[in-house]
């Protein structure tokens, strides 16, 4: 059988390397990332657990690097998009590309999907996604993070929607702190931090379940995601009207 082709961004590292060896026994692979080095060690072990593995190294911070992937992507025989994250320490900076990277890395990648009629989406966002009304004393500086987080989740939300008389599946994981080397590795010693390899192993057991929101700490999620639809239609339903809110008159 001919074995389906993943591109993993962010593979160098985190969440998007953690992803890799969870799918080699069936997967092969194009590895994205900065960092040369760490692509060719990640490369090796795939390869010897029997995986042919592309390495191209591409800067998702830069409008080249998000060309450079995509025309990779171009080519039509990627059926698993796994779009991870870019580095949080430099959000300031680069809003624009990290919420703009996952939806031109996805929009060169459908074209062969629905060729094919087949494909997986996965974009790694955060629980910073659902945090923009969360208050407190002393809120951290999170603004423009949240924001490109929530984006990536109401993209891959809306993808799902459209997508859903083909068989291309999408999938956004929204973590909340992760043991990685992001912020110089600051979040390894938040209490309650979850490893990369459990992030990905709960975004490959939610494809399987048909999650397109996985939460991979979250007990109850049905529940709470159900909720969250319920005021998300609520403001829409009751939004959409000709004259104005009483308050307004």
């Amino acid at each position: 059988m001919t074995r389906p082709l993943a591109l993993i961004t962010g593979a160098s590292s985190g969440i998007g390397a953690a992803y890799a060896p969870l799918l080699a026994a069936d997967s092969d692979f194009v590895l994205v990332a900065r960092r040369v080095d760490r692509l060719q060690d990640l490369a090796e072990q795939l390869r010897k657990a029997g995986a042919a593995v592309e390495v191209l190294l591409a800067d998702l911070a830069t409008r080249e690097g998000i060309a450079k992937v995509g025309d990779r992507l171009g080519f039509g025989d990627v059926r698993v998009l796994i779009s991870s994250d870019v580095d949080p320490a430099r959000i300031d900076d680069l809003l624009t590309l990290d919420a703009e990277a996952h939806v031109q890395l996805v929009r060169a990648a459908l074209p062969g999907m629905l060729a094919a009629d087949e494909g997986t989406i996965v974009t790694v966002a955060s629980l910073l996604a659902f945090g923009a009304g969360q208050t407190g004393p002393r809120p951290p500086r999170r603004t423009l993070c949240t924001a490109a987080k929530a984006a990536t989740v109401a993209f891959t939300r809306t993808l799902g929607h459209e997508l859903a008389d083909t068989g291309i599946r999408t999938q956004v994981v929204c973590p909340g702190p992760v043991a990685t080397e992001f912020h110089q590795g600051l979040a390894r010693t938040v209490p309650g931090a979850m490893t990369a390899e459990d992030v990905a192993r709960a975004g490959l057991a939610g494809l399987r379940l048909g999650e397109t929101i996985c939460v991979p700490g979250l007990e109850d999620q049905s529940a709470a995601l159900d909720a969250l639809l319920g005021a998300e239609s609520a403001v829409l339903s009751g939004g959409r009207r000709s004259d104005l809110a009483s308050r307004y008159r």
